[in-house]
């Protein structure tokens, strides 16, 4: 037997011819005796283990043994790009087929000795990286070549040239891919994002006319001035999304009065366009405009603004009677003392007087002709807006929806709640605080908490350090006549469901300085900031199409509560359910009216079978009975109950059987759905139990859930928000609403509650209110690996960055959990929780969210990733992580006012900084220097 022609016996013999039927074995005097040595003593040891023990690798050729694995994998490897190859061949015009071949690229170089280079040193590792790019680069040339008019393909070109382009090369890339389609607002949105994210190149009046070229060409393109290229469906949505993510620019670098300018110039331009330039293009309107902004005329937000039409109009009859002012307006807030501590350090003192003047000075300054005063009277001629800052990002908006959606735009811009969040293309980029991760009513009270206006997004004049609780505390006194002034001149534009939906929007943010005082315990204001909030709530129901609207009767009663006067509120509520008359439980808002009601009572108290439960449960039935009804009197008798759940029961099968449920059924059939269904679960669960609530719930999820996509998708569009989609989502926080209030006021186990909150977030993994939930119930238990996997679960499977945020906020709270139990009167004592690594683990999370398709533009994400790397004490660090930052997210004035905070031996580099980029610095050093020597 030889093997490779080494003899294994101790002696050759010659082959013999005839055949052996079996192997001979040798006897004792055939067997060599061990050889030993000092490494091999006992001579035991083959010849590969001596080399290993010397030190020696194997020979040449041992080393070299075929790997038939290997080849099977190349050979497999080989006959995927000769397949490709083929199919590329014969169909040159499927795209995806070529977006496939690029992405198996990065397989083939998984696979070292096929064609990349066989993994060595660092230098052979960049090389076979640089090989698979132009390898791409190769296939995406010759598919551009088959598909010229692809835009798919040329951006995923760019993309691939962005890894070794120089970014002058980059931009003259895009510019030729924007010349060549100017109507693609998927393809502009790109481009500015680029632009806006390249720190060598980044100014800020750059990139605002990009927006505004960006603009004015779809404009003409929409109007059909651009002959060659006809509007693509959608272009006026996508307008409107790109109109406000220069508004939210704007605001992020600082410029406030230009965004507020923009919105009072839109609303203006919308509502209020004379009627002789209506058949005009969109140029010739806004040419029309100017005279109007420069007229001096009070804009929108502005005392007795009338619009552009009536303006118009009084020209051709020869202008206004100029009336004298009143002699008892109010003097302005005086605005000297603004350093109030000059004992304090330089850059404290630069910071709280900067975020001051943000505060105050974000609206445009006009000078008051009262005052007889004139352009040259602005001491910051910045705070001042020509009509050249916004010409070009006049847009006409012949939607309705898309016209209401403006007004609501900016109010949500002002901070008034109106529950409309920016467009899914532009959200991450406005996302600049934390104030998504705990709202504090959250717990307190499960079933009737109000979610809060839209987090992440701070409101214009709001630059706060990170981590200060927010809420929303109102602007000054003549920041909220502007907001005043705003409604007063937009509501009679509305009618119907708008017009509620503004009143409602304007009592909730009254509303939530209510709440604002309740929580800082301001007494003095909470007196005042009532009394204001009631008058305007009873001033709203006077209002003739207000009387029977049950969303203000609820949203007054609300306030009653909060403020403590129970009484009063129930007064409020029987009140508004007597005037229901015919109505019954196909009426949506007189069954939300009676939810927040029900809900309230049965919070009142932590005794789940007390009488706050029978108040409960009597409202309920209350809602189904359709003759008039008095105050509670006493529990529910047995009978009334049993009728009122036969006719819930009859309601809901009359929802989901009658066509409710299938595609292009109305939205308010969906909206009626979804609120009748919550009262439901909420009777169910107060007059049998939770497991009843829970079964009308399946029942729901079970008829719905067909009609809903996958996970993966946020709040992205208004359609989506009010169709199957949205009432599924509604009904699914309702269920993890109760499932929360049951555990807080009974003995109940945690393990339904976390079922149910992961399997909603799998389906929304968006939804806010519900990561809240679900980390704050994570954080109190020892099930850390079982998080970490449902976190990553969630992060592979959908592109939104709120699992990686949430995930992030889990982690930190954690480690403060281990570092609160290490740390007892601030001495070391040891860890009872054996936890290590948790501070890799978040410095990872943060890299990898960065690393996301949204994450690296994300202002919030960096600020959080600069403030956890400061709380560690590792300054170098931190100062590469902001440099880093600004890299991606030069416009964010924030990233900088956080940097002098953090590292103040680096003001006046960081102020340089913001100088050069064109953001907006209220205080100048040298006017900082004048100011402390008086």
């Amino acid at each position: 037997m030889n093997i490779d022609g080494v003899a294994v016996g101790g002696k050759t013999e010659p082959p013999s011819s005839e055949p052996v039927s079996f192997i001979p074995v040798k006897g004792s005097d055939d067997v060599v005796p061990p050889v030993t040595t000092w490494l091999n003593p006992l001579g035991i040891y083959d010849q590969s283990t001596t080399q290993w023990l010397q030190g020696q690798g194997p020979s040449e050729q041992e080393s070299k043994q075929p790997d038939s694995q290997t080849d099977r994998e190349h050979a497999l490897l080989k006959a995927k790009v000769e397949e490709f190859n083929r199919r590329v061949r014969e169909n040159p015009r499927d795209i995806q087929l070529w977006m496939a071949f690029v992405a198996f690229q990065d397989e083939v170089m998984k696979s070292p000795g096929l064609y990349a280079i066989e993994e060595g040193d660092q230098e052979k590792r960049k090389r076979s990286l640089r090989l698979v790019l132009e390898k791409k680069l190769a296939i995406l040339e010759r598919a551009i070549e088959s598909n010229q008019s692809s835009v798919d393909l040329k951006l995923a070109k760019l993309k691939l040239c962005s890894e070794f382009w120089e970014p002058s090369a980059l931009a003259k890339e895009w510019q030729k891919l924007i010349f060549l389609h100017p109507n693609d607002t998927a393809l502009w949105q790109k481009y500015l994002l680029f632009c806006q994210s390249q720190f060598s190149t980044f100014t800020v009046s750059k990139i605002h006319s990009l927006y505004g070229k960006c603009l004015s060409t779809l404009s003409a393109v929409k109007d059909g001035s651009i002959l060659s290229h006809p509007a693509l469906p959608g272009t006026e949505d996508a307008m409107f999304a790109l109109f406000l993510q220069q508004c939210h620019f704007l605001r992020q670098a600082g410029h406030s009065e230009k965004a507020v300018s923009l919105f009072q110039a839109m609303v203006d331009f919308t509502f209020f366009k004379p009627d002789s330039v209506k058949d005009l293009p969109t140029k010739g309107q806004v040419e029309f405009f100017e005279p109007f902004w420069d007229s001096g005329e009070p804009r929108v937000g502005e005392k007795g603004a009338r619009g552009w039409r009536a303006w118009m109009h009084q020209q051709e009859r020869g202008g206004w009677v100029v009336i004298s002012p009143d002699d008892d307006d109010d003097e302005p807030e005086d605005e000297d003392q603004e350093i109030r501590e000059k004992s304090l350090p330089r850059w404290q003192i630069w910071l709280a007087t900067e975020r001051s003047r943000d505060e105050r000075h974000w609206r445009p300054w006009r000078p008051d002709k009262t005052k007889k005063q004139t352009e040259e009277d602005c001491e910051d001629p910045e705070r001042q807006v020509l009509f050249d800052d916004i010409a070009q990002s006049m847009i006409r908006l012949s939607s309705q929806d898309l016209q209401f959606q403006l007004v609501v735009a900016f109010l949500q811009f002002l901070g008034v709640p109106s529950g409309l969040s920016p467009p899914a293309s532009c959200l991450y980029l406005a996302m600049d605080e934390n104030s998504i991760f705990d709202d504090g009513l959250h717990d307190e009270m499960p079933l009737t908490f109000l979610n809060l206006s839209f987090s992440g997004v701070s409101c214009v004049g709001c630059s706060d350090p990170l981590g200060r609780r927010r809420w929303t505390r109102g602007h000054n006194r003549e920041g909220e006549e502007f907001i005043r002034n705003i409604f007063h001149l937009v509501m009679p534009l509305f009618s119907g469901r708008e017009r509620s939906q503004l009143c409602f929007s304007w009592l909730r943010y009254e509303i939530e300085k209510v709440i604002w005082c309740l929580h800082t315990k301001n007494k003095k204001r909470l007196k005042s900031q009532g009394k204001n909030c009631k008058k305007l709530a009873k001033n709203l129901l006077k209002e003739p199409e207000n009387r029977n609207n049950f969303c203000l009767w609820k949203q007054y009663a609300h306030l009653e509560w909060l403020l403590g006067n129970t009484e009063d509120a129930r007064k409020v509520f029987d009140a508004a359910l007597s005037m229901a008359g015919g109505r019954d439980l196909r009426d949506r808002e007189l069954c939300e009216l009676g939810l927040l009601y029900a809900g309230l009572e049965a919070e009142l108290l932590p005794d789940p079978r007390g009488a706050a439960t029978a108040r409960a449960v009597h409202v309920l039935t209350r809602l189904t009975e359709q003759g008039p009804c008095g105050p509670y009197s006493g529990q529910a008798l047995a009978v009334h109950i049993l009728k009122a759940r036969k006719a819930y029961e009859h309601a809901l099968q009359d929802c989901l059987g009658d066509g409710c449920v299938s595609a292009p059924a109305p939205s308010d059939s969906f909206d009626h759905l979804t609120s009748l269904v919550k009262c439901f679960m909420l009777f169910q669960y107060l007059t049998v139990g939770i497991d009843a609530a829970v079964r009308v719930y399946e029942q729901v999820l079970a008829k719905l859930k067909g009609s809903v996509p996958p996970g993966g998708s946020g709040p992205e569009d208004g359609a989506r928000a009010q169709g199957p989609h949205g009432a599924l989502e509604a009904v699914t926080l309702m269920h993890t609403s109760l499932l929360r209030f049951h555990t807080k006021v009974s003995l109940y186990p945690l393990a339904p509650l976390r079922q149910a909150l992961s399997e909603a977030l799998r389906l929304y993994p968006g939804n806010q209110v519900l990561w809240r939930a679900y980390v704050q119930i994570q954080s109190r238990s020892h099930t850390a690996s079982e998080t970490r996997r449902f976190f990553d679960a969630v992060t592979r499977s959908t592109k939104l960055l709120e699992p990686w945020l949430f995930a992030i906020e889990a982690e930190k709270m954690r480690k403060r959990l281990v570092e609160s139990v290490q740390r007892v009167d601030g001495r070391e004592v040891h860890a009872t929780i054996p936890e290590t690594g948790l501070t890799h683990r978040i410095r990872a999370l943060f890299e990898n969210a960065l690393r996301s398709d949204n994450g690296s533009q994300c202002p919030l994400l960096w600020r959080m990733y600069l403030n956890f790397l400061v709380s560690l004490g590792n300054k170098e660090r931190s100062k590469g992580v902001f440099y880093k930052a600004l890299q991606n997210c030069p416009w964010a004035k924030v990233l900088y006012l956080d940097a002098v905070e953090h590292f103040p031996e680096e003001m006046q580099e960081v102020l340089d900084l913001m100088t050069e980029k064109e953001l907006r610095v209220r205080l100048p050093i040298e006017e900082l220097a004048l100011l402390l020597e008086d």
